[in-house]
C-alpha cells in the first residue's frame, strides 16, 4: 500500500542533507518518525532515486512496502496526507485575490493569478488522497480566472465541444483575420502562427466588440470565431493549439513546446518554466505599443526567437544523443 524509506541523512555535507529535506518535502512526504518517510506504493521510484543520493553521499538508506496491520495504522498514516491546511491558506489568497482585483492594474493582476494557479497545482501534486476539496477548488480557480477575464479581457472565449477538422492551407491565404483589440498571449500567439505557417499575406482586424466582427473575415479567439477555444475546463485546447491542429502543424515539436507554455498562461494547468519570463517580455511590449499592429509584429519577433530556441535545444539533445550512443562499446 505504501513505500516506506528509512534514512540516515550523512553529516556532511550541508548542502546534501539540505537538499534531501527540500526533496521529501517537495513529495509531500509523510514523515512516520525521524528517518521514516512514506509516500503511496506508485510513488516508489522517487524514493528510490533519493536513497541512491543519500548512498552516494556517504548516508544510508532502505526503501521497503508498508503494510497496515489493521485499520487504526492504516488510518494513522492517511491522517499524515491530510491537505485540509494547505487548501485552507490557499481559499485566503484566493479570497484576497477577489477583493482586490478591482484596484490591481493588470500586469499586476496577471501575475497573482499565475501565483495562485501554480500554488493549486503544487498542493494538488502531492494530494495522493484527493477528496472534495481538489474538485471545489478548480472551480474557485476557474470563477477567479472569469473575475480576471471580465475586467481585463472581455470577451474570452469559453470552451466549446466538438472535434477538430483537419483544414487545407491553400484555402486560407490572402485572408482577413478577426480577434478581440489590445491581443494577450493566446491571440499575440495565434497571430504569428497564422502570419508565419498558415497565411503569409494575413491581415488582421482589431475587434472592440467580438459580437459585431464582419462576415467577411476569419475570427479567432472569442465566442462563436472560426477558431476558438475547444474542450472541456481542464481538458482544453487554446486557440494556438486549436489553430496547430487544425492546418497540421501539431506534429512540429518545437511549435509543441511554444504551445505548452501559451497554455499555461492563457488556461492555466501545469506550469512552465519559460512562462513567467515570456509573460513579462509580452507585457512589456503591450505597455509600449498602443497600436495593435505594431503589438503584434513586436511580439512575432519574440515568438520567432522562441521557436529558434525550441530548435537549437532539439538540435542540441540529438546530437548529444547520438554522441552518447557511438561512445557505446
Amino acid at each position: 500500500m505504501w513505500s516506506l524509506l528509512l534514512v540516515t541523512l550523512p553529516t556532511q555535507p550541508n548542502a546534501v542533507r539540505l537538499r534531501i529535506w527540500r526533496a521529501l518535502k517537495a513529495l509531500g512526504c509523510a514523515a512516520l518518525r525521524d528517518g521514516a518517510y512514506v509516500l503511496p506504493a506508485g510513488e516508489a521510484a522517487a524514493l528510490e532515486a533519493l536513497a541512491v543520493e543519500v548512498r552516494e553521499n556517504g548516508g544510508s538508506a532502505s526503501v521497503m512496502s508498508l503494510s497496515p496491520t489493521d485499520e487504526a495504522q492504516r488510518l494513522e498514516v492517511l491522517v499524515q496526507f491530510d491537505r485540509s491546511e494547505a487548501y485552507a491558506t490557499w481559499n485566503e489568497s484566493v479570497k484576497l485575490a477577489f477583493s482586490i482585483l478591482q484596484t490591481l492594474p493588470e500586469a499586476d493582476a496577471r501575475k497573482r493569478l499565475r501565483i495562485i494557479s501554480e500554488a493549486l497545482q503544487a498542493i494538488k501534486r502531492i494530494d495522493y488522497y484527493p477528496g472534495d476539496a481538489a474538485s471545489k477548488n478548480d472551480v474557485l480557480l476557474a470563477l477567479l480566472r472569469q473575475a480576471f477575464d471580465a475586467r481585463f479581457s472581455k470577451g474570452e472565449p469559453q470552451p466549446a465541444p466538438g472535434k477538430i477538422a483537419r483544414l487545407d492551407t491553400a484555402k486560407f491565404q490572402g485572408k482577413r483575420w478577426a480577434t478581440r483589440a489590445r491581443p494577450w498571449v493566446d491571440r499575440m500567439a495565434s497571430g504569428w502562427l497564422i502570419a508565419r505557417f498558415i497565411d503569409r499575406q494575413a491581415r488582421f482586424v482589431w475587434l472592440q466588440d467580438p459580437g459585431k466582427a464582419p462576415r467577411t473575415v476569419l475570427g479567432f479567439d472569442f465566442d462563436g470565431a472560426r477558431f476558438t477555444h475547444v474542450g472541456s475546463h481542464g481538458n482544453e485546447r487554446v486557440t494556438f493549439e486549436v489553430l496547430m491542429a487544425s492546418f497540421g502543424l501539431d506534429g512540429d515539436p518545437h511549435l509543441a513546446a511554444i504551445a505548452q507554455v501559451v497554455h499555461y498562461l492563457d488556461a492555466g494547468g501545469i506550469p512552465v518554466a519559460q512562462a513567467a519570463g515570456l509573460e513579462a517580455v509580452l507585457g512589456g511590449l503591450r505597455e509600449v505599443h498602443a497600436d495593435d499592429d505594431a503589438l503584434i509584429k513586436a511580439t512575432g519577433a519574440v515568438f520567432d526567437a522562441l521557436y529558434a530556441n525550441a530548435a537549437s535545444a532539439s538540435l542540441t539533445a540529438t546530437l548529444s544523443r547520438r554522441e552518447r550512443e557511438q561512445s557505446k562499446p
